[in-house]
């Protein structure tokens, strides 16, 4: 039996992998990579590495084995139809008939198009009638302050969320609640919804980054057209991909990714990372 992580070289994956190697044996861990040469520090700890990639379904032939607990971290080629990928690995983890899958969903609340592909991944998996385990990750931390450059630059932290608050994590605590379901027992079969203990707004924000920073870093809030506008023309995102966050914008502005349900910190075991601390971690780097 293996614990087998998907994607395990990006942003989650890695921090559910070092969060495995705290709790089993290495031997016990599959990472799967696209680029082996970006996991050779997993390789030499131990991990056994698989080369597969979504959109070369005979990359995961024979991949899994009976009996074991995967995790399937959600893709980011947004236009390469993400929910076909998703159902490459489903398709893979039926036919070997795996204990469990788990997948790293969006929050059931949110309304906004970047939800479809999650929505449509949940839907295959359903309908595969393998064991899962519906991890619906609420926002990271990381999504603003690894994005700090054009604030302290502008001194402004510009969004088109109105008053709209914001329930995140750090992205190592979503990690840790993938890990508590992959180790854990009961899990089969189950839907969480997972984001941080406290809401915060994104003037909240402004005014912590303000305290940290000794500057004043005002929050500016535009209509959702205009952010569009700025992330293509300042950022140089694709129009397409752009538009998708402006939903998200929108769908903050209505109050959808402000839950407490508390799930993660009770499948964690422990309170959720502050904004403030990640803010405070993000300056230090």
């Amino acid at each position: 039996m293996s614990i087998v992580v998907t994607g395990a070289t990006g942003n989650l994956g890695r921090h559910v992998v070092e969060q495995l190697l705290e709790k089993v044996p290495a031997e016990q861990i599959t990472a799967v990579v696209r680029d082996e040469a970006r996991a050779a520090d997993l390789a030499a700890r131990g991990v056994r590495l698989a080369v597969a990639d979504y959109n070369a379904p005979e990359t995961f032939d024979g991949l899994f084995a009976a009996g074991d607990k995967v995790l399937l971290v959600s893709g980011n080629e947004f236009d390469k139809g993400r929910v076909g990928q998703h159902k490459v690995v489903i398709e893979a983890a039926k036919a070997a008939g795996v204990a469990l899958l788990a997948y790293t969903s969006a929050p059931g609340s949110l309304t906004a198009a970047l939800a479809d592909d999650h929505k449509g991944t949940e839907a295959a998996i359903l309908e595969s009638g393998v064991p899962y385990s519906l991890l619906r990750n609420g926002w990271y931390n990381e999504n603003y302050t690894e994005q700090l450059a054009p604030v302290l630059q502008t001194n402004a932290v510009t969004q088109a969320t109105g008053e709209g608050r914001v329930a995140s994590a750090s992205r190592a605590d979503y990690a840790a609640a993938a890990v508590a379901v992959l180790t854990g027992e009961g899990h089969e079969n189950t839907t969480y919804e997972l984001s941080g203990d406290t809401a915060w707004s994104f003037a909240e924000y402004a005014a912590e980054l303000s305290r940290q920073t000794g500057r004043e870093i005002t929050y500016n809030a535009v209509s959702v057209d205009d952010f569009v506008g700025i992330l293509t023309t300042h950022a140089g995102l694709p129009g397409p991909f752009a538009a998708i966050l402006g939903g998200v914008e929108a769908s903050i502005a209505k109050g959808e990714l402000a839950g407490t349900s508390g799930d993660l910190s009770r499948l964690t075991g422990r309170p959720t990372t502050p904004i403030a601390d990640s803010i405070a971690l993000a300056l230090k780097g």
